[in-house]
């Protein structure tokens, strides 16, 4: 099997527009991991990488806004790629997506265009 990766795309405004903390963000991250995790845990490829404790592997990207994230996860959707767009509550405010486990190259396309969080 390919090796696995778990996407992760974080709105870059939240901290560096809306002045929340760095904690927030890694948060807000977690939460859309853990719930993609959980919404796929049955799928092989989230068995097998959740099999690879040690050496699992995540990529953190941004995004500009809520806007770009939204169209980001409808683009998802349609594509029929598994993901979770995290809502934070009780804000209502949009502010993650993370994909469950794929290969990378059944993916990437989708989120070549977005750049390293940083």
């Amino acid at each position: 099997m390919a090796a696995l990766v778990q996407y992760v795309v974080l709105r870059r405004d939240l901290q560096a527009g809306l002045g929340w903390p760095l904690g927030a963000l890694v948060a807000q991250a977690c939460h859309a991991a853990t719930a993609a995790i959980h919404l796929h845990y049955e799928h092989p490829h989230t068995r097998a990488y959740l099999g690879q404790l040690d050496t699992m592997h995540k990529v953190v990207l941004e995004v500009a806004d809520e806007l770009t994230l939204t169209t980001l996860g409808e683009t998802l959707a349609q594509a029929g790629i598994d993901h979770k767009l995290w809502v934070e509550q009780p804000e209502n405010v949009a502010t993650c997506i993370a994909l469950r486990p794929y290969p990378k190259e059944e993916v990437h396309k989708y989120l070549k265009k977005f750049k390293l969080l940083k």
